[in-house]
Parts: structure tokens; C-alpha cells; sequence
């Protein structure tokens, strides 16, 4: 069955073809990043107007490089949920015209549990049941997933998501948008140690909560830093101290909150997706951790972690498949 995949749920516009929820024909994305940064985060009327002019250029690229017609697909797919309304609908009303002008039937598929679904993609050997977790800058969010057509949801973010929470920080820190790769880059060149954070885990909870952790730094920063007569001077050291201080903390609280649900499941593999699950010291955490109490760890590679049209495809094959 191949699939044709459609994904613009925030602001990138993605187009791609999957054969059998597996196999990546074409995967085609294009970013506003460099366009929105000079705001310090994403325009939302702006990205869907832009969305517009870019889905059918990229549509007939994607059936180009997939040396597909029209004719040899099977579904259209496209993400419906959760997301920014007008992005939402310049993805919805495209595939619903190419659905009804095409004769083909309409797969409707949520945004967040798409991103597990690109650990489904080419060579991975997930099998269920798992704990899934997906980062990115708007979600935080861990499933249970026994089966395709069972996925419960048992706990999300109360506040910031983990990426909206690296987005503020790097603010604070006088970075650009978005925050995750620059708040990466620095903590690769400070100590953990150096400067200590709390590790907000709601113990009785499986929900997360980043907003404390972005106001600590805040108050860190204003009252080391920002006091009139003040010795500390905000370097780029300390940047990177904080930097990393900050990361180590927002990783340990998702590593180590997975595990736990994940044992308290009685479940030995885990899945990870969104656009967080591209950082580095999550990733290697991740696998110590993993390691460290027998479970199975899959991770997408790079490209498919950030928002992707593969992975919608994939969820609508398996949902359709299933339901």
C-alpha cells in the first residue's frame, strides 16, 4: 500500500511517500526556521500562508522523486491533530481536494502519536508493546502502546513543553530561535556540575512540568548576574555552564521518568520521537539507562525526529491496517 503523506501541522510543510509503513519513497520537508527566527519564535498567520505557496510545488516533487503517478497511490494521509489552526487546515483541505479529486480515501492521523511511528520506518524492528515518549517544542507526552489501535496516554506536560522550555532559556541566555540546537552547542562546552538546577519529577504523577525549571534559571541569571553592582558577569562560559546545567536537567527528568513508567508497566522496550529526541545527551542517556535495566531503545535517525510527512504516512498505514 503506498501512501502519500502530508504534514504541516506547525511551520514546516511536508510531503512524502511510504510504501507498506515502512519503505521511504520521497520525504520532502521544507522549514521556515531562518524566516522566523528574526521573530524569536513561529508567526502563526505567516506560516500557513506560507504553507500555501509551498504544498504543491512539494507535492509534485515528492511524486517525482518517488517516480510515482497519481494513479499508484493508494491513500492520502495527513496530520489533523493536535497543531496551529491555519497550518492545520492548509494541510487538511489540500489532502482532502487531492483525496476527492483522486477517488482515493482521506487518512486523518494525530500529529503526536505520528512521531512514534517514525521508529516504524525503514530497518527498525520495534515491536510492541512499548513506552513511548515524544519531545518536541509544543508536546511532552508518554504513551502506553500496546497495539496499533491502543495507545493511552498517561501523562503530558502541565506548562511548557520540553522544547518551549530550551526555546526560553535560550532566550534568557541571549540565543536565537529555535533554542534546542543552540542551548546543545553550548552545553557540549560546559560543566553539568557547575551550575545545579532542580529536577522538577512530580513523584506522584507520570506528567511533566518545565515551567519551574525555566524560572530558576531566570532568577539565577537576574540574581547572579542582573543586581545593579554585581562582580558576575554573564561570559560565555557561564553561558555554557548554565547552558548545560539546564539541559542535564531537563534530560534526567525525561530519561528517568520514561524508565519508571516503563517498569512500572512491566514493559522492556521503549521508543522516543520529536524534535528533543535529536539531542545528543538525551540520546546517550537514554542508552545507558536503557542498558542499565535490559530494555530495548529505539530512536529515529536525525531527519525523522523533526516534524516529517514519512511518519504521518507510516501512523495512517498501521491505523488503517488495524482499525
Amino acid at each position: 500500500m503506498i501512501i502519500l503523506g502530508i504534514e504541516t501541522s506547525c511551520d514546516e510543510t511536508a510531503v512524502a511517500v511510504v510504501e507498506d509503513g515502512r519503505r521511504i519513497l520521497a520525504n520532502l520537508v521544507s522549514t521556515q526556521v531562518k524566516f522566523h527566527s528574526r521573530y524569536g519564535g513561529v508567526i502563526p498567520e505567516v506560516a500557513s500562508r506560507k504553507q500555501i505557496e509551498l504544498i504543491n510545488p512539494l507535492l509534485n516533487e515528492a511524486l517525482k522523486k518517488s517516480r510515482k503517478r497519481w494513479q499508484d497511490i493508494d491513500a492520502v494521509a495527513v496530520a489533523s491533530r493536535p497543531g496551529l489552526i491555519g497550518s492545520l487546515l492548509v494541510g487538511i483541505s489540500t489532502a482532502s481536494a487531492l483525496a476527492y479529486a483522486n477517488n482515493l480515501p482521506l487518512i486523518e492521523v494525530n500529529h503526536v502519536e505520528a512521531h512514534l511511528y517514525a521508529n516504524f520506518l525503514e530497518d527498525s524492528a520495534i515491536q510492541m508493546p512499548f513506552t513511548g515518549l515524544v519531545v518536541s517544542g509544543g508536546h511532552t507526552s508518554i504513551f502506553l502502546v500496546r497495539n496499533h489501535r491502543d495507545m493511552e496516554l498517561l501523562g503530558e506536560t502541565r506548562d511548557d513543553a520540553a522544547g518551549e522550555a530550551f526555546d526560553k532559556v535560550a532566550k534568557l541566555l541571549g540565543l536565537s530561535y529555535p533554542g534546542g540546537p543552540e542551548i546543545e552547542k553550548l552545553a557540549e562546552r560546559g560543566n553539568p556540575e557547575k551550575v545545579k538546577f532542580p529536577r522538577p519529577y512530580l513523584y506522584n504523577s507520570f506528567d511533566f512540568s518545565f515551567s519551574g525549571l525555566k524560572t530558576a534559571v531566570a532568577y539565577y541569571i537576574k540574581e547572579k548576574f542582573q543586581v545593579p553592582g554585581s562582580a558576575f558577569k554573564l561570559t560565555d562560559r557561564v553561558k555554557c555552564d548554565i547552558a548545560s546545567g539546564f539541559q542535564e536537567s531537563v534530560v534526567e527528568v525525561l530519561v528517568n521518568k520514561t524508565i519508571r513508567v516503563a517498569r512500572k508497566k512491566g514493559v522492556k522496550r521503549i521508543a522516543i520521537g520529536g524534535g528533543v529526541a535529536a539531542n545528543k545527551r538525551l540520546r546517550l542517556l537514554f542508552k545507558q539507562e536503557a542498558e542499565k535495566y535490559g530494555m530495548e531503545l529505539f530512536i529515529p535517525p536525525l531527519e525523522l525526529c523533526l516534524d516529517n510527512a514519512a511518519m504521518v504516512a507510516a501512523r495512517a498505514y498501521y491505523q488503517n491496517k488495524f482499525e
